[in-house]
């Protein structure tokens, strides 16, 4: 039995180590990816992309059941196991509004901000609760790619959607319909504040891996720039978020980002402070081999809330 990653959440499927013999079984085609590392044990080289994409595809199509997934050279290859923390305990958010119970099947809806092209969080999401999802992008070439995703694998179909935002200058309008309502929302926000913040990060997290050769950096991590960095960073895309959220804050229950640098949570909740919401929770999970949590607040007071949960 393989030792367990304590840190991630109970339900999470990733908790013990890869067993790659049973994922080569999955998907044949990672087998010529994985070899011995420094420790004697099994891996796959995490620098490069087409190895990172290759689990990616075996971990969805042995735990997921997805036969079909792939996303176009240079978009974010995200890490599974810390993806489907961000899944889980925002089931567990929703559960203590519902006595405990993790609510599950079509009726409860989620919107992704900034969906991807891997479209995880939506596939993630259904196939272990049976939840339905609104995934959002503001990048062409991401959302073909999510729909080609979703279109290739029957029980997605019908659960998922993807609306591209046309406005770079918002987040939920646009997206949100007029009477629309969402149980909550999700977000992993472009932390770094520029291209070049984005081209360092690379480079650091490559001499990491002990893979930098002194050459130009390609983005293997993540590739878009509306993937990586947005004008003013994290706390300028979150803080935006939180202003749009105002204007729909009958529509959702629980509204929700990542925050992955501690230090900026103190201007995010001056942020919610000035929007006058009713209740804000952090929630502190794994993110890969580093601690993040993500915020969630919501408009609503305990008695609506129970309002809300009793209406779905």
């Amino acid at each position: 039995m393989s030792a367990e990653k304590n840190i991630l959440h109970p339900r999470n499927k990733h908790r013990s180590r890869y067993d790659f013999p049973e994922l080569i079984k999955s998907l044949p085609a990672l087998h010529s990816f994985v070899g011995m590392n420094a420790h004697g044990g099994e891996s796959i080289d995490f620098s490069d992309p087409i190895a990172v994409k290759m689990l990616n595809k075996a971990l969805l199509k042995h735990f997921y059941g997805i036969e079909t997934w792939d996303i176009p050279e240079n978009y974010l290859c995200p890490p599974i196991p810390g993806r489907a923390d961000y899944i889980h305990y925002m089931a567990d958010l929703l559960a203590n509004g519902n006595k405990g119970v993790v609510p599950k099947g079509k009726f409860i809806k989620g919107l992704d901000i900034g969906v991807g092209a891997n479209c995880i969080y939506p596939i993630i999401g259904h196939q272990e609760y049976g939840w339905s999802f609104v995934g959002s992008d503001i990048d062409t070439g991401a959302i073909k790619a999510a729909k080609a995703i979703i279109a290739a694998n029957s029980q997605l179909e019908k659960a998922i959607s993807c609306r591209q935002q046309s406005n770079k200058l918002h987040i939920f309008k646009g997206i949100v319909k007029p009477g629309e309502i969402f149980d909550f929302t999700m977000c992993n926000p472009p932390f770094h504040a520029s291209a070049a913040e984005a081209q360092s990060g690379t480079k650091r997290k490559l001499q990491n891996l002990g893979k930098h050769k002194g050459k130009d950096t390609v983005l293997n991590f993540g590739g878009q720039n509306s993937e990586l960095w947005y004008e003013g960073g994290e706390v300028a895309f979150i803080r935006k978020m939180i202003d749009e959220s105002t204007g729909i804050a009958d529509q959702c229950l629980w509204f929700s980002s990542l925050v992955s640098k501690s230090a900026n949570l103190s201007f995010i909740y001056g942020a919610l402070r000035s929007a006058d919401v009713a209740e804000v929770k952090t929630i502190e999970m794994a993110q890969g081999q580093k601690i993040s949590r993500f915020v969630a607040w919501t408009f609503m007071e305990p008695a609506e809330q129970r309002s809300w949960v009793q209406g779905r």
